[in-house]
């Protein structure tokens, strides 16, 4: 691949990154949040106004949480909070990076309520399924917990020679799931945890082809952009979604669907109601429980979903204080949906902050999350 593509992959990797550019701390012994603060929570949020207020402020104003661009709070469904940075508002679209991914397993599991695919067959991507192939072994619960065993490196050094990489932008990019798909076994399925954007597309790519059995690219674009407008943006009021398709009219649903913030919101509101929207069970709640209960080989990770458990690679937990039942959706440069249903909350963080420096951002969401007292269990 000529390297002429490179300087259209380098930014969209963020490297580097704006920091918070204008803003500072508030400065020592400041009494409490301003008027503007504030403003961006409601009257009666359901806990302390100020406390809220001064949260909320400090993702947009400290520098260890730059560059915050929106947030969102909603508890049991309201939203109590809302800011934007300058230049973003309530009909932003933001890229949702990895956070696409829980979207995917959403649909996954709509299609297997629907008949279409089985959660514990052999996944049905066709290279696979030739006799002797190894691959085959592979079923759609191994992909959906990462586990699949296919070889991947996510986020390598160079980054150009990262498999996601190469898939979105350099060699695999006219057909990612192909790229995806053609991977050679590096462990048994199910039996190790590897994070892979790549595991998402071949995702996408079955679902698509349980869709329609074209190969035609603009089919399998409409085909999939009608089921998701259908069975899942429309009835949750996700009225800004984007998807995006490669060459081959595959969904790149392990990284870039495009939503408000308020989309987002929903989103969460949707999966903090185990599926379920103004009484209908979209996709079924047991579904949404797979989704949010923990992979074998990583107890912090479930179905295309984080969760506030112990990581395997070094034992952290996303949420400190959360609690063990709060889970999230994760994308590059700090996109998150973090989800604590024992305290009716969702909140949405959207921004530009670079990988490895993510940790203050999270801490300071945790805290806004901890300000919401747990609710009594009915």
């Amino acid at each position: 691949m000529s390297a002429r593509f490179l300087p259209l992959i380098l930014p969209l990797l963020a490297l580097p990154a704006l920091n918070g550019c204008g803003q500072s701390a508030p400065a020592p012994g400041d009494a409490g949040p301003g008027k503007a603060a504030l403003a961006a929570v409601a009257e009666k949020p359901g806990v302390k106004r100020a406390a809220l207020a001064s949260a909320l402020d400090a993702l947009f104003t400290h520098p260890e949480a730059a560059e915050t661009r929106a947030v969102v709070v909603m508890k049991n469904g309201r939203i109590v909070a809302e800011r934007y940075a300058p230049g973003y508002h309530q009909n932003t679209r933001f890229v949702s990076w990895s956070m696409a991914k829980t979207v995917t397993a959403v649909v996954i599991g709509q299609l297997v309520a629907d008949g279409r695919l089985r959660l514990d067959d052999s996944a049905p991507v066709p290279a696979w399924q030739r006799l002797g192939d190894p691959r085959g072994e592979i079923t759609l619960r191994h992909l959906l917990q990462m586990r699949s065993g296919l070889r991947h490196t996510e986020a390598g050094d160079p980054v150009y020679e990262s498999d996601e990489v190469r898939m979105l932008f350099l060699d695999g990019r006219d057909d990612m799931a192909a790229y995806a798909e053609a991977q050679p076994l590096e462990a048994e399925p199910g039996a190790r945890w590897e994070y892979s954007t790549a595991t998402t597309v071949i995702l996408a790519d079955i679902a698509a082809r349980a869709l329609t059995p074209s190969r035609d690219p603009a089919v399998r674009r409409k085909a999939m952009d009608d089921y998701l407008r259908t069975r899942l943006f429309e009835p949750i009021g996700m009225k800004g979604m984007i998807a995006e398709y490669d060459a081959a009219g595959t969904l790149i649903g392990g990284s870039l669907l495009h939503g408000t913030a308020r989309d987002w919101a929903s989103f969460g509101e949707f999966l903090r109601n185990k599926g379920a929207v103004k009484g209908a069970q979209l996709v079924p709640a047991a579904w949404i429980e797979f989704m949010t209960s923990p992979s074998p080989p990583n107890q912090g990770y479930g179905a295309q979903t984080w969760l506030n458990r112990p990581q395997a690679s070094d034992g952290h937990l996303e949420w400190p204080g959360a609690g063990a039942a709060t889970f999230s959706m994760n994308g590059h440069l700090g996109q998150y949906v973090t989800i604590a249903p024992e305290r009716g909350v969702v909140v949405v963080r959207l921004g530009k902050t670079l990988d490895g420096e993510h940790e203050p951002v999270r801490d300071r969401i945790a805290r806004m999350i901890r300000l919401f007292p747990k609710e009594t269990q009915q």
